[in-house]
């Protein structure tokens, strides 16, 4: 099985990018050319120019907040790869997990703030014993692509 959640990082920053060309055109409107009557449905500039900063602020800042990243998965052939980056307004590095099915020793999922922020943690078996990999936030994915991921990841987990 291969997926990603690239629609969802892409419509992310679609949103993103609508509300600056909204926050812009208004600024363009309110103060520049001043097209825009104030009071405005009762309420002055400086209170439209908050609301609307306010918005773009949540849309700019909540992927951050939340830690959603582009998630690729596959686990076809003889590993498990995952690839994965910040989906922020400031992208992150690019990171990839290769775990070979025969030494994979499972997995854990976190949750936090509420259970809005999840997170993936891989395990191998190692010389050593069981190393454990850097949390993967899947907070951005669906919950279908996430059923997929423990489901496909359940598959490969040794049984005890």
């Amino acid at each position: 099985m291969t997926f990603d959640n690239s629609k969802t990082i892409i419509s992310l920053r679609i949103k993103l990018f609508a509300a600056t060309i909204v926050l812009l055109a208004y600024l363009a409107m309110a103060y520049v050319i001043r097209m825009i009557k104030f009071p405005f449905l009762g309420m002055s500039d400086t209170v439209w120019t908050i609301i609307l900063i306010g918005i773009w602020i949540i849309l700019a800042f909540m992927p951050m907040v939340l830690n959603y990243q582009f998630f690729s998965y596959s686990d076809e052939g003889d590993c498990i790869i995952i690839r994965y980056f910040t989906a922020g307004i400031v992208g992150g590095k690019k990171n990839s997990v290769e775990i070979n099915k025969t030494t994979f020793s499972g997995f854990k999922i976190r949750s936090s703030f509420f259970g809005f922020i999840q997170s993936l943690v891989l395990f191998q078996k190692v010389q050593g014993g069981v190393a454990n990999y850097p949390p993967v936030y899947i907070s951005a994915l669906s919950r279908e692509e996430k059923a997929k991921v423990i489901k496909s990841l359940n598959l490969y987990t040794p049984t005890l």
